[in-house]
């Protein structure tokens, strides 16, 4: 059993899935809020033959919860999310959570994502502002105030860490488990006139997508030579005319 040709064909299968999450990432590179995906490999040992092969998995995908670069906007309705918290926002798929605060208010006054979605308070409510009443203070905690008076709060919730996280488009993201509300903003909070960024690193992603050519590469040949190795051993103790 040729176990090299195997363990190439499990190393592509890899580099394939890897690379595909390098151009995803390299896609987002300015989706505000956007969470880099990343892979953990295994590897996979049998035991089929004399000695023990190691194979490569196809990796398992997750969601880098690394924070972004925060840039400053001046927009009153923009908000940059300090520390280990998500908003929370209504979908057409169902309850979403983001780290991307850029907001925008409708003619109603609701408050909402650049993408249309429900910004959510704290008990899971959309926020209505008063379009008449000029621009809202937010404060760290998320309150949020009109003329002196406080009209909602922005909802600010924990994903636990053992939480499996799901893409729902842009950079929303859907756990596993349940989120809770956040009530102690000590190591958490909001930053009113700032707006966070992708946490993909460009040219730490650049260079990861050639690393993997060229690996991909290493592989195809080994698997080339391989080949030619089983067709010359055939050949040679194969029946002669």
């Amino acid at each position: 059993m040729q176990s090299s040709l195997y363990v190439a064909l499990s190393a592509q299968v890899a580099l394939e899935k890897r690379l595909n999450t390098v151009a995803n990432n390299i896609a987002n590179i300015n989706t505000g809020g956007y969470r880099a995906e990343e892979i953990k490999f295994e590897t996979i040992l049998s035991q089929a033959g004399a000695g023990t092969v190691s194979f490569a998995s196809s990796g398992e995908t997750y969601t880098s919860r690394r924070i972004g670069s925060v840039t400053r906007t001046d927009n009153p309705l923009d908000v940059a999310i300090q520390g280990d918290a998500w908003l929370s926002i209504s979908t057409p798929s169902g309850l979403a959570y983001t780290r991307d605060g850029r907001m925008k208010m409708n003619e109603a006054g609701e408050l909402q994502t650049m993408d249309g979605y429900s910004v959510l308070d704290p008990g899971g409510a959309p926020i209505l502002l008063n379009p008449q009443d000029g621009e809202p203070t937010i404060g760290r905690d998320g309150m949020i105030t009109q003329r002196n008076n406080q009209i909602g709060a922005l909802g600010l919730f924990k994903i636990d860490n053992k939480s499996q996280l799901t893409r729902m488009g842009g950079s929303a993201v859907k756990p596993n488990l349940p989120a809770t509300a956040m009530q102690d903003f000590t190591s958490v909070g909001v930053q009113q006139g700032y707006a966070e960024g992708s946490n993909v690193n460009p040219v730490l992603e650049l260079t990861k997508m050639i690393t993997i050519s060229r690996t991909f590469d290493n592989a195809a040949a080994t698997i080339s030579e391989t080949e030619s190795s089983m067709m010359n051993a055939i050949r040679s103790l194969g029946p002669s005319a």
